[in-house]
């Protein structure tokens, strides 16, 4: 079993910058590819971006240039450095686990989610 805790949601104003933090937990050796979703009110869970072990990424093209993905593998976190930051980025943000990039991508085959962090962005 695996548990995923996200940090670091907040109130932004428009043109700002946020940071948020990914811990994994538990039985973490079959975490290769670890990523975040969000999803606003209203409309599906999407992909923002996703990072694996070796350090490939892959970026949701909306955010692309404006948000970069990290990950600290020996302390089994994942970071979201999110810059100029929109209004339409505003929504529950989740962190998730899976064995591949490939299964990263597609949320029917999610291993683990986080339980959501809120990001605002309003002046």
């Amino acid at each position: 079993q695996v548990q995923v805790v996200e940090s670091g949601g907040g109130l932004v104003q428009p043109g700002g910058s946020l940071r948020l933090s990914c811990v994994a937990s538990g039985s973490i050796f079959s975490i290769n590819a670890m990523g975040w979703y969000r999803q606003a009110p209203g409309k599906q869970r999407e992909l923002v971006a996703t990072i694996n072990s070796g350090g490939s990424t892959n970026y949701g093209d909306s955010v692309k240039g404006r948000f970069t993905i990290s990950r600290a593998n020996a302390k089994n976190t994942v970071y979201l450095q999110m810059n100029s930051l929109k209004p339409e980025d505003t929504a529950v943000y989740y962190c998730a686990t899976a064995q591949t990039m490939g299964r990263l991508t597609s949320r029917k085959n999610i291993d683990y989610w986080g339980q959501g962090t809120q990001v605002t962005v309003s002046s």
